[in-house]
């Protein structure tokens, strides 16, 4: 297991530094000068050049990389155009609530994901099946921002039940939280939820199927002892991949409702810093929000070698 995880954590490096190379030239795929891109049409050529000279734009690009390689690798992810403070300290102060939103949605998504799923399947064309599954086809095919929308619109402004807008932090005040929250991470959790159910069904019925789970029945075991210890167990190899891919999703998903719900988060932070061309900061957030991901998709490599011994060997 340690020779698997040695090869899975050499890989993430070799893409994390592959992630390095495509947030820095972000800022070179730009048609004509960045620098004079990022201050706009009214600044002066003195202050174009400053800023060429400061972010090391009039080097050669390979020697632009390096600079930049090694402020990262020190922590200094730059300065920021719009707000004038430093990008780390601006990242330090949103990460943790769109990581605070995304994973309570995730953890909300697998839990009634699967278990929605999980029931589906063992009580397949029953009636709360065939419901759950039409819930399910429409939860996937709506858009997150329409959600948003109508959740403000219902819940916020015609019932008054919740707040329509903003953040606090459930350290300051765990109810006023609660209700802020309450909308942003529905939005994000139920394309989630619905992705879940309907491929923990499908991979369920796959494995209820097999001999070995007849011949679990057929010793007269109880069912949840065959649903959770034999059934589940071998068919969360797809579902684990699937959750990989949904922390990603939620993640890039907080971009919307972070601005739908104008929650101060990486989300809104990159919005803003795009929309004012502040592309320093557009660098840096995109670095730790590939890096995030990356993390989270190491996590499901190091998990399938728990679940199925064979693949690390592979």
């Amino acid at each position: 297991m340690s020779t698997y995880i040695i090869r899975r954590l050499i890989f993430s490096l070799v893409v994390i530094w592959i992630v390095t190379i495509l947030s820095f030239l972000l800022v070179h795929i730009m048609a004509g000068d960045p620098a004079a891109i990022m201050l706009g049409a009214e600044a002066s050529q003195e202050q174009i050049d400053a800023l060429r000279h400061e972010l090391f734009l009039d080097q050669p690009l390979i020697s632009q990389y390096g600079h930049w390689l090694k402020n990262i690798l020190t922590g200094d992810l730059g300065t920021s155009l719009k707000y004038q403070d430093r990008v780390s300290v601006l990242i330090a102060q949103r990460l943790p609530i769109t990581l605070y939103l995304s994973l309570l949605a995730l953890v909300i998504s697998i839990v009634i994901g699967i278990a929605a799923g999980i029931y589906c399947a063992v009580r397949r064309g029953s009636v709360l099946d065939s419901t759950i599954t039409i819930l399910v086809n429409t939860g996937i095919s709506l858009p997150t921002f329409w959600l948003g929308i109508i959740g403000i619109y219902l819940f916020g402004l015609k019932l008054g039940w919740l707040p329509i807008q903003g953040y606090t932090s459930p350290l300051t005040d765990f109810g006023l939280s609660l209700r802020k929250t309450i909308m942003p991470v529905i939005c994000l959790a139920i394309p989630s939820i619905a992705v879940l159910a309907r491929q923990t069904r499908s991979s369920m019925l796959e494995v209820v199927r097999q001999d070995y789970i007849k011949t679990a029945w057929s010793k007269g075991l109880a069912e949840r002892v065959i649903v959770i210890k034999h059934a589940l167990k071998n068919a969360l190899i797809p579902i684990v991949t699937l959750i990989g891919l949904q922390l990603r999703i939620v993640v890039s998903g907080s971009i919307v409702v972070e601005t739908v719900f104008n929650i101060p988060g990486m989300g809104r932070l990159l919005v803003t810093a795009t929309f004012a061309k502040d592309f320093i900061s557009v660098q840096a957030i995109t670095l730790v929000i590939g890096i995030v991901v990356l993390l989270s998709n190491l996590i499901v490599d190091i998990s399938y070698g728990w679940l199925d011994p064979r693949i690390r060997f592979d």
